[in-house]
């Protein structure tokens, strides 16, 4: 998959393809969940109908960043997450649109005409009935089918996917993560719900109190879940998949921690993977995260959610050896 970062590398060598037209969905796509997968395959199949290339429209920051900051709700995935995720769906092109007041300002008939038609060519846009664009929301679905009519393009409504009767939406996975109910977020989401980035290197506190951590930036402002979990970690330099062990996720209130991070102890493992591309799948919630009088008392406490998360993990539950 193509990642297309602002419209004007759209004149990219590697974009050329789109030239001769696109199918295309627009939206924000956070946590790329089974409503999510549903629409994609339902673009996949139209544009291999069609002989065209998928596209997925995609804006940063998200438009309520934009307009609400205070009232955008916490994202599901950070940008990387989100674009490994739609490459794991088949789509052959994500771009990546700068939500600025220029954008913002752009009118209905202005997007689709300066976006939708000239830069990309479009032939097919799958969207839902709900959809709104262009400058203060005036645009709608039948806007658009009209514009589409006019200039040429196809526009079809998104299929609606539903589990027990509701539709499926991020808003329910961020509820279902506030419980947090992993098992309701894996459902929604289709897969174990995680984070992934890179090992940085960290105090090495956990050294010291006998667990040694991969320290891992989550590279986001917010985290959607906070707490103590068992947890499943691929390694995608080493290949190793699935390596139990612990995790807090969180602000390290004990170490003057301010931003998020993730820390990760895993079981009978020591390896040094600085720089390594880290995912990490949250298996069972064990206790939220917390502030302790001392070193010692985090250290033993350490030690009793690492034995939580052996039996939780179905391991042989095993005495964490510390100094």
């Amino acid at each position: 998959m193509h990642l297309i970062r602002g419209l004007h590398n759209l004149q990219h060598s590697a974009c050329a393809p789109l030239a001769q037209g696109a199918a295309v969905t627009i939206g924000n796509f956070d946590g790329v969940h089974r409503g999510h997968q549903h629409v994609l395959a339902a673009l996949k199949q139209a544009a291999r109908q069609r002989n065209l290339p998928t596209v997925v429209m995609l804006f940063e920051p998200h438009p309520i960043e934009f307009f609400a900051p205070d009232k955008a709700p916490v994202r599901l995935m950070n940008l990387r997450e989100k674009v490994e995720a739609l490459a794991e769906q088949g789509v052959d092109y994500a771009l990546m649109v700068r939500f600025d007041a220029a954008f913002a300002g752009l009118s209905a008939e202005q997007f689709v005409q300066t976006i939708l038609v000239d830069q990309l060519h479009i032939r097919f846009v799958s969207v839902g009935d709900d959809f709104r664009f262009g400058a203060g929301r005036r645009g709608d679905f039948q806007l658009l089918q009209a514009l589409g009519a006019q200039a040429g393009f196809e526009v079809a409504h998104q299929p609606t996917f539903t589990l027990n009767g509701e539709r499926v939406s991020s808003t329910r996975i961020r509820a279902a993560l506030q419980k947090p109910d992993l098992r309701e977020a894996e459902r929604l989401q289709g897969r174990p719900f995680g984070f992934t980035g890179r090992v940085i290197h960290g105090h090495k506190r956990g050294r010291q109190l006998g667990f040694p951590t991969l320290n891992i930036n989550p590279r986001r402002q917010r985290m959607p879940v906070e707490g103590v979990f068992a947890v499943r970690v691929d390694i995608a330099e080493t290949g190793e998949r699935d390596l139990p062990g612990v995790a807090n996720i969180g602000v390290r209130p004990t170490v003057d921690g301010l931003r998020p991070s993730i820390e990760v102890h895993v079981f009978d493992w020591a390896k040094m993977v600085y720089g390594a591309h880290v995912r990490v799948k949250l298996a069972q919630f064990i206790r939220p995260e917390q502030k302790f009088s001392d070193l010692d008392a985090l250290r033993a406490q350490i030690a009793q959610d690492a034995e939580a998360a052996r039996i939780l993990l179905n391991l042989n539950p095993t005495k964490e050896h510390h100094g």
